[in-house]
């Protein structure tokens, strides 16, 4: 195994412990960011059941923009997230970014996933 995908395992688990530790019941918005798209769910832990999902290869947001893979569409894809997980009743939840850094796509899926109604 390389050294880069040792130290992203090691850096999503531990991401992960923590958010076990903090969670109390909350749902956890977990990430997935490929080199064309982005996917975002929310998960209910305590059930094993995803509540909502949203992902840029929808069709609604590729007619808007051109690809999945940029700043725009991880926007686009945190409201629409956001818009479905309040619909089913789901206002806080913990934050999972996995292995990615806080920063990017990442980061402005959640600010728009805050600016829609998601508190975490």
């Amino acid at each position: 195994m390389s050294q880069l995908k040792v130290t992203n395992a090691r850096r999503k688990k531990r991401v992960r412990l923590a958010l076990r530790r903090s969670a109390n019941g909350r749902p956890r918005l977990s990430v997935f960011r490929s080199s064309k798209h982005i996917y975002a769910q929310v998960i209910d832990d305590l059930k094993g059941e995803t509540v909502a999902s949203a992902s840029s290869l929808e069709k609604t947001l590729r007619e808007s923009g051109k690809t999945g893979a940029n700043i725009d569409a991880a926007k686009a894809v945190g409201k629409l997230l956001a818009e479905r997980a309040v619909q089913k009743g789901v206002k806080e939840v913990v934050f999972d970014r996995g292995s990615y850094l806080y920063h990017g796509r990442v980061k402005a899926l959640a600010d728009a996933a805050r600016e829609s109604g998601l508190s975490f």
